[in-house]
């Protein structure tokens, strides 16, 4: 399948004004993503590169994309999130780090999924819609935590708002209620969201329940959503209860044999027996 960042002959671009660099800079028609194109295996969350003086080393993404590639084996890639520091960066910056990864990753990494969550839904929206802009392959986004959600419903509909700003895009809900502090079990929001979400593909699931995971994962079997799991320290478990991928920041440090050939390879996750071995080194 053709993605956003391997291009085919007939796929538009169209040239804008890039005002945070005043620079053009290509954008790929989000028409061009699939929504069906589910992220999977070992997701690599970056971190977000910082000067001596607190500003961000646009400068070395290149190499980082290089070395992820490479040295570690990983071409999928989670930006702005947890371990990105996304929500400590402002707009524009969060703008600029999304663009550099997806261009620098171009024709290098599979896919380039970019957390867009924020307090605001307009800011939360303006980066959906950039994502987009720039051929990213998906996006995230965690819960609101200042004022919360207080129950699906209303998380939902924050959710369904952000995600029709990318309609195109691929739609990943990002579980990480000790740092939200929103309490809704993965398991709950699930059931249906799909009506409300058509392009929901998946969640990134990082809390140590085990058991709201394995119900999120039971329960929805037939309907093929990505589970992702975000809890390094955990993944073995994760595995055997059905995860299909990981994300964490360890699969930017690992060593290969941990996962290009020992977690994960182009078959899914290895045997338990192998796999437990390799979880010693978390």
């Amino acid at each position: 399948m053709t993605t956003v960042i391997y291009r085919s002959e007939n796929e538009s671009t169209e040239k804008v004004n890039n005002s945070s660099r005043g620079a053009p800079l290509t954008f790929f028609s989000s028409s061009m993503a699939s929504p069906k194109k589910k992220l999977q295996g070992l997701v690599a969350a970056t971190i977000t590169p910082m000067t001596e003086h607190g500003e961000i080393n646009f400068s070395v993404i290149g190499q980082y994309v290089d070395y992820l590639v490479e040295e570690q084996g990983v071409k999928n890639i989670f930006v702005n999130g947890t371990t990105g520091e996304g929500l400590s960066l402002s707009v524009s910056e969060r703008r600029r780090v999304a663009e550099e990864w997806v261009t620098k990753g171009r024709n290098k990494l599979d896919q380039v999924v970019i957390h867009v969550g924020a307090l605001s839904l307009k800011e939360s929206q303006e980066l959906a819609r950039h994502a987009a802009e720039i051929g990213a392959d998906g996006i995230a986004v965690i819960a609101p935590f200042f004022l919360k959600p207080w129950n699906k419903d209303v998380l939902i509909n924050f959710l369904k708002e952000v995600a029709a700003a990318a309609p195109a895009l691929p739609f990943y809900y990002y579980h990480i209620p000790a740092l939200t502090g929103v309490k809704i079990r993965a398991e709950e929001l699930l059931d249906g969201i799909q009506d409300k979400i058509p392009t929901f593909q998946g969640l990134k699931f990082s809390d140590t329940d085990l058991l709201d995971f394995g119900q999120c994962v039971d329960q929805n079997r037939q309907r093929q959503f990505a589970f992702l799991f975000g809890v390094d320290e955990q993944l073995l478990s994760a595995l055997v209860m059905g995860a299909t991928g990981a994300v964490g920041r360890f699969w930017s440090v690992a060593d290969q044999s941990h996962h290009d050939s020992g977690l994960w390879d182009s078959n899914g996750p290895t045997p338990a027996s192998t796999a437990e071995s390799l979880q010693g080194v978390y």
